[in-house]
């Protein structure tokens, strides 16, 4: 007997029930962006790999440990490709925006959903290949289009039934108010470098301030004794954060000012924020985002402001799942029992016309055994959580008609009485499938 075959470490399969819950947080998701205008956007998952260190930056744990890269077959001339599968995809969308030339006609607000591959050790809510959901307005400067996407996922946790989070936020001002920042904070590591430990210190000179994030606790007061960021910002950066919270305030949306909080990506500046939870562990980041009003020039477009955010699916999936939310599971709407092989072709007739008219309809399939008992079809019928049994016998089918029987509700009901419907009318019953309970 040869070997069975895996999935690769980290990468999972979804199977259902599950895929259930994944397409059911999908719909919510195109039904919200679709009340807030935002349209869909899909891109490759293979880029060209200076995509990511041109955007990302080179000195960011994604780009220096994590990303799968692999050189492309050579060509005919012995040229290739290096390649890298997506590990997040605001890149990749200013890539596409940039390429089409999407701006042109001004703003362009966008929402993704996709497989994400980053090399790291599997752990809860935490995979080699994850998914995201994501939100990105791009032509946009000012605050209000922040707040509109900080909204936008409150609105969707309201969808989801979620309610065990808490909003973040920081701004990381302009890359001038950065600098001096920049040579301040280098200053204060500096003089604790007897407290740092091996990533600190390799981050010292060449991005100071993934520091402030660190996780580290034998660190923490080294890092919340440091120079806050807030403080070198000047008067527009300051306004434009005032802005955002007055509109996050006029809607009631509770909020934290986190000076650590710096995002793990290169391309940001002013806002930033993220949606955290206590409910997941050390993977409590659930969404995260901020503006990147660079990276659409960096990546060789026309400078244009632009925000965003992505959601972990997984961690969200999870978090739905700790909190209780009933999710509910797709069920058909009637079993269609077969007692013998002979009714096949009046069955499939009604079946395809049932479906056609918009009813989900489970059918019996018989095996090499025959049909089976009608006591072991009813048994699978009601397991399948349809509303109705179908039951065609063959004096029905003689009479041109096929037995509706209700499946769901108490026992003494009048509605769960067995009633004939005919064969050559299905359209005139369909509709009573769905809509009965």
């Amino acid at each position: 007997m040869a070997d069975k075959l895996t999935a690769v470490k980290g990468m999972n399969d979804i199977l259902p029930p599950e895929s259930a819950r994944w397409e059911w947080l999908e719909d919510k998701v195109r039904a919200l962006m679709g009340r807030y205008a935002y349209r869909n956007i899909r891109t490759p998952i293979l880029e060209h790999t200076q995509l990511f260190v041109r955007g990302i930056g080179e000195v960011t744990d994604i780009v220096e440990k994590e990303m799968y890269s692999f050189d492309d077959r050579a060509d005919k001339d012995g040229k290739h490709d290096h390649l890298t599968m997506r590990p997040e995809n605001t890149a990749s969308v200013v890539r596409a925006v940039t390429e089409h030339n999407l701006l042109y006609e001004g703003g362009k607000r966008l929402y993704y959903m996709g497989p994400m591959f980053r090399r790291e050790r599997p752990q809860r809510g935490r995979y080699r290949q994850f998914h995201q959901i994501g939100a990105e307005a791009l032509g946009f400067a000012g605050p209000d289009v922040d707040a509109e996407l900080i909204l936008l996922a409150v609105a969707l946790w309201k969808e989801l039934g979620l309610n065990d989070w808490r909003l973040e936020i920081n701004s990381l001002g302009q890359p001038e108010e950065r600098a001096q920042h920049r040579a301040e904070l280098i200053a204060h590591l500096e003089n604790h470098a007897d407290l740092l430990d091996e990533e600190a210190c390799r981050r010292l000179h060449s991005n100071p301030l993934r520091i402030l994030d660190t996780k580290n606790p034998a660190m923490k007061t080294v890092v919340e004794s440091a120079p806050r960021l807030l403080d070198f910002l000047g008067a527009e950066s300051l306004a434009h954060f005032e802005g955002l919270k007055a509109i996050l305030d006029s809607n009631a949306v509770p909020w934290t000012l986190n000076h650590r909080l710096v995002r793990g990506l290169d391309y940001y500046n002013l806002t930033v924020f993220e949606f955290v939870t206590d409910r997941l562990g050390a993977q409590g980041t659930i969404c995260a985002g901020g503006r990147y009003d660079y990276l659409i020039e960096q990546m060789g477009g026309k400078a244009a402001p632009a925000v965003g955010w992505a959601l972990g699916v997984e961690r969200v999936l999870e978090l739905i799942k700790e909190q209780g939310t009933a999710v509910e599971l797709p069920v058909p709407d009637a079993y269609a029992i077969i007692p013998e092989a002979a009714a096949w072709p009046a069955a499939s007739r009604t079946l395809q016309a049932l479906r056609a008219a918009g009813v989900s309809v489970q059918m019996h399939a018989g095996s090499a055994d025959g049909m089976g008992s009608m006591k072991s079809q009813f048994k699978k019928a009601d397991g399948s959580g349809a509303r109705f049994a179908l039951i065609f016998g063959q004096a029905e089918l003689d009479a041109g008609q096929v037995a509706v029987k209700a499946l769901r509700g108490d026992k003494g009901d009048a509605a769960l009485a067995q009633v004939l419907q005919p064969l050559d009318a299905v359209h005139a019953w369909a509709q009573s499938l769905r809509c009965f309970g």
